[in-house]
């Protein structure tokens, strides 16, 4: 049956079709989707790890114990899972194990823009780099199919346009597929000895796979008109490719970006006259082609940073664009990002930006505080960074840092990586204090559930970790939970915990307006004849609050009534609303 499917779902029925058993994964955009459309096939257990190096590992003792198996994540994710990844292609695997990484060039919800093909190389893994939503499906299954033909993991590589664009899929049905275990240390047991007799396997593998390579069918040769020119690609950029040019330079579209064919590369080349290498972020064709000795033009016209479009790779290659649409002459007013209306983290943020705190945030959409007019964090790098920074920071100033530094993290994050810095804060006896900001849901990518939640990703009841006991089983003792709707509660809270000698953690609990089961209080009211436009409800910078004829006005189609609002005002001027 043919149908339009997102790319990230196709990749989920491609698990399906190939008799996938097993599916671990994190959340992280531009992966999500891939995970979240794998539950609904029952025939296929899915679970959301902790972490990216726990649902890796967990996928590796699926496809060992038989059952073809599959992990997700984005390009940042894979950083978080390059331990086992590197000695997984070591052990190779029993039933077929396929790792999908999404790369989010143009860094859309992303802190960098790390290209993932580097991994594959580094890791001697074989990687698939589908061009459509018909590819991710097909690529999926042919993954199994060589993982287990070559006995390795396969890396499938997606990227944010072909995650969240949708084409024409055709549906097949399931294959059954799994394998008996069998004990065998010298395979699985990557010991100095063992490991030593594996890595000799691992090159004759990538041997073996550059051979497949050269005659597959997912590297294919595209003929064109004009010979003047040849074009090697992939992804995204293929695509691009295909519609500024057409049919007029011939296009060696390569499927398989990891091991790269040699001789079909060199056979291309001499065919044209100009070889050019369209691919996005890093020079990773190019460089495999200069060390080819085959002179290609590459980054030295297309850039290494942010996404391609159709009219960049018109302009660099000397072609008309495409027509599709025109351009919105009238300037468009900026539209900054901003914590939605009711955000439980706006509070906190307002109260740290106060009292002048050094903050050290993390990943989640906790860190829009770090956006004006609240501008209350100093720094963001990676998945519990915030944790481990607060620590070195407080130890590195001494009693400087002392009652003006906290570490600022959410729930489904500090799950993610972040307990092991508090374990760290424990041990070392830093005088640190680390806010976690518990709003009942992993908000940023989307409200999927973790280990603090009671629920699974089928939202089946399950095990709820206990923030406060966690923390206090790993040497914290003093341990709070405040209300962040209540600014008086936690200002109190902070300086309190900031002015003790000894590490401490406090929770700031609170859901996420736009859970579907958070029941709202009417909007607030302004009585304008009290307003003196003093502008302080706007420090808070809801998107709900605006200033209209010099009066403070409440947008009640934004408004969640949480009535932070309404504490700062010294005038009386915004009120609680009043039920009907």
């Amino acid at each position: 049956m043919k149908q339009l499917m997102l790319g990230n779902e196709a990749v989920a029925r491609g698990l399906y079709e190939a008799g996938c058993a097993f599916v671990s994964s994190y959340p992280g955009t531009p992966s999500t989707e891939v995970t979240e459309a794998a539950a609904k096939y029952p025939e296929m257990y899915a679970e959301w790890a902790p972490n990216e190096k726990v649902a890796m590992e967990s996928a590796f003792g699926a496809c060992l114990a038989g059952k073809r198996s599959f992990c997700g994540m984005k390009h940042v994710g894979l950083n978080v899972a390059a331990d086992p990844l590197f000695t997984i292609s070591y052990t190779g695997v029993n039933a077929g194990m396929v790792i999908c990484v999404a790369d989010d060039a143009g860094m859309h919800s992303s802190q960098n823009e790390q290209d993932s093909r580097h991994y594959a190389r580094a890791a001697k893994i074989p990687m698939l780099e589908p061009s459509d939503s018909a590819e991710a499906l097909a690529f999926t299954k042919l993954a199994y199919e060589l993982s287990e033909q070559f006995d390795t993991p396969v890396l499938l590589k997606m990227c944010t346009r072909i995650a969240h664009s949708q084409s024409v899929i055709e549906t097949a049905e399931r294959v059954e597929a799994s394998k008996p275990y069998e004990k065998n240390p010298q395979k699985y047991i990557m010991m100095p000895g063992n490991a030593k007799k594996r890595h000799p396997l691992v090159e004759a593998r990538t041997q073996a796979l550059v051979k497949w390579a050269e005659t597959c069918a997912i590297n294919r040769v595209e003929e064109g008109s004009d010979h003047s020119r040849g074009i090697i690609t992939s992804s995204t950029a293929y695509q691009y490719v295909k519609e500024v040019c057409g049919d007029t330079y011939p296009v060696l579209k390569l499927g398989m970006i990891w091991p790269l064919p040699e001789k079909k590369i060199i056979d291309f080349a001499a065919s044209v006259d100009e070889v050019v290498v369209v691919e996005e972020l890093d020079s990773f064709i190019e460089a495999h082609c200069n060390a080819l000795g085959i002179k290609v033009t590459g980054k030295a016209l297309f850039p290494c940073i942010d996404e391609f479009s159709q009219n960049l790779v018109a302009e660099k290659l000397g072609k008309a664009a495409p027509a599709c649409g025109s351009k919105v002459e009238d300037a468009i007013p900026p539209r900054p990002p901003v914590m939605c209306a009711g955000c439980p983290h706006r509070s906190l943020f307002y109260t740290l930006a106060k009292n002048k705190i050094t903050a050290l945030g993390d990943i989640g959409c906790y860190t829009l505080g770090a956006v004006a007019p609240l501008a209350a964090l100093d720094t963001t790098i990676c998945m519990g960074a915030s944790v481990s920074g607060a620590h070195g920071f407080t130890k590195a100033q001494g009693g400087a840092a002392d009652n003006k530094t906290v570490a600022v993290i959410g729930d489904s994050t500090f799950m993610h990586s972040g307990v092991t810095g508090l374990i760290n804060i424990a041990y070392n006896e830093s005088n640190t204090t680390v806010i976690i900001v518990d709003n009942s849901i992993t908000g940023m990518t989307g409200h999927q559930q973790n280990p603090t939640t009671g629920f699974n990703l089928k939202g089946d009841p399950c095990t709820k970790i206990d923030l406060e006991t966690l923390c206090r089983a790993v040497g914290i003792k003093r341990v709070r939970v405040v209300d962040p709707y209540n600014l008086k509660q936690t200002e109190e809270a902070i300086l309190e915990e900031l002015a003790a000698q000894e590490p401490s953690v406090i929770i700031s609990r609170r859901p996420c307006a736009l859970l579907k089961y958070v029941k709202h209080n009417p909007p607030v009211k302004v009585d304008a004849d009290k307003c003196r436009s003093c502008k302080l409800c706007m420090k808070i910078g809801c998107p709900a609050i605006s200033m209209k004829d010099g009066k403070a006005t409440i947008d009640n189609t934004l408004c969640t009534g949480c009535s932070v609002c309404t504490q700062l005002c010294h005038f009386g001027a915004l009120c609680e609303g009043k039920e009907a």
